[in-house]
């Protein structure tokens, strides 16, 4: 049994196909199938249940499969410590983001990040959170930037900055004439949201003192998938919308038939940290990640540490 055995476990059992996972492996099919089963001989058990459409790990493969993981990870963690004696700033970066934030803050640090370390290979992911906080468990991330706390006690958080959420509703709409939203302008939006899964959502119902989504009504089956669809639709009159501050500009250049609106209400911000795994080597990167997302913020968000 080697490493290289049980990378052609994993790719199986991640790809429940042997020539999925030969080419994911960079090797043919028949040197990948012939490992496998000589890796089934030496264990004295067998690992997948094979048909001729379909592979499906056993009892005792789902167990074995899970502890290989933990052993790649482990050696791989072997090599970033002898990378990271060398230098901590040299090497891929495999980075997750949730969409709500990523394509707002990316284009802000990027450049600067490149400038400043430029043996950092960023590698970005962007998906929802409990996606991003699977792969992070199953050590495909080396961290996330993420908008909800986590409790996983293998995590460890490295609060970054408070987000304001701002107020965004049609020109046309009642509440353009009032010069300050309060709470009850709230209570009483008519509020889109974005579809199930996006933690974005569970934050502005929170900020607006809703328990649950609406099940019937006017606004019972108008969700998005993105800030932008929520920002055409309020564009078209549809209802109002809750808006994160770094994405205060696609609003103005791209829907002039919208206002932004600020919100001087307690608890309308959502904290933003960077999530990773407490075994990983290199944390000196990830500061320095953080350093420059600190540096390049605009001025409608509040570093963690000059939180008003």
């Amino acid at each position: 049994m080697n490493l290289r055995d049980l990378k052609y476990l994993v790719a199986v059992a991640d790809t429940r196909h042997f020539g999925q996972a030969a080419a994911r492996c960079f090797v043919s099919q028949p040197t990948l199938s012939g490992q496998i089963k000589k890796l089934e001989e030496e264990l004295g058990v067998t690992l997948f249940e094979r048909t001729k459409r379909s592979v499906a790990t056993t009892p005792v493969g789902d167990a074995i499969v899970a502890q290989a993981r933990q052993v790649l990870e482990q050696a791989d963690t072997l090599r970033q410590l002898a990378e990271s004696y060398k230098d901590p700033l040299v090497g891929p970066l495999r980075m997750g983001a949730i969409p709500t934030l990523s394509p707002y803050l990316m284009p802000l640090i990027l450049k600067p990040l490149k400038k400043q370390y430029p043996q950092i290979k960023l590698v970005l992911t962007e998906e929802l959170t409990d996606t991003l906080l699977t792969r992070l468990g199953n050590h495909e991330l080396d961290a996330a930037l993420l908008a909800t706390p986590v409790t996983n006690p293998d995590f460890e958080s490295m609060p970054l900055f408070d987000e304001p959420f701002w107020l965004v509703h049609p020109r046309s709409h009642p509440l353009s004439g009032k010069k300050k939203i309060v709470q009850a302008d709230l209570d009483g939006a008519d509020l889109l949201l974005l579809a199930e899964g996006h933690c974005l959502a569970e934050q502005a119902m929170k900020v607006c003192h809703m328990q649950q989504r609406g099940a019937q009504g006017d606004m019972a089956d108008l969700r998005a998938a993105s800030l932008e669809t929520l920002l055409q639709m309020t564009g078209a009159g549809f209802g109002c919308t809750l808006l994160p501050a770094l994405a205060l500009k696609t609003a103005a250049a791209r829907n002039r038939g919208v206002m932004a609106r600020q919100l001087k209400l307690p608890d309308t911000c959502r904290r933003i940290s960077l999530i990773f795994r407490r075994t990983f080597p290199r944390r000196k990167a990830l500061e320095a990640f953080a350093e420059v997302i600190i540096k390049h913020l605009p001025d409608t968000v509040y570093p963690v540490d000059a939180t008003r």
